[in-house]
């Protein structure tokens, strides 16, 4: 991979673009559940590519969900936070897309908890701060709305003023 390459991310929910950015940053990304299945990766802005579709940010599992549903191609680092947020368990399969293996949860050595002397912080879910983000918005929004009422209130009140005014001229 060219590591002078400028990499984009469009995320499916919002077509919100984040980039330019290194590829490492974006497998860095992938790899911490922060790219969807549905995301898309760009070096140009204009040829856009399902993330999963890049060999190198190793979205190459699909995680059963359901008996019907499956979730991914997405990274080992998503399954590990569909086992923290409770959403799947030791006994839920998952696919290796790459050798079409499937195997439960608990028998993949790389998503088992670490040692105690090991343990690292749990990084935040991207969940979570998109949870705060939506609060964020909400609070963002609440405060535009209270100042466009109180703009409108000023111009009924400037409105009212210059009709008496021009009353009184006539």
């Amino acid at each position: 991979m060219d590591e002078t390459q400028k990499w984009y991310l469009m995320k499916q929910e919002d077509g919100s673009v984040f980039g330019p950015i290194t590829f490492d940053l974006l497998r860095q990304w992938a790899l911490d559940a922060q790219i969807s299945p549905l995301d898309k990766v760009s070096t140009d802005e204009r040829t856009w590519t399902k993330a999963p579709m890049v060999p190198e940010l190793e979205m190459d599992f699909l995680i059963e969900v359901s008996p019907d549903q499956y979730y991914g191609p997405t990274t080992l680092g998503a399954v590990r936070e569909f086992l923290q947020m409770g959403e799947i368990t030791g006994d839920t399969l998952i696919t290796n897309c790459k050798d079409g293996s499937d195997r439960p949860v608990r028998d993949i050595a790389e998503l088992q908890p670490p040692a105690p002397e090991e343990e690292q912080p749990v990084r935040t879910s991207i969940r979570l701060s998109l949870q705060q983000r939506i609060r964020d918005l909400e609070e963002n929004l609440l405060e535009e709305r209270r100042a466009r009422e109180a703009a409108e209130l000023r111009c009924e009140k400037l409105e009212a003023r210059l009709a008496e005014l021009s009353a009184k001229t006539y």
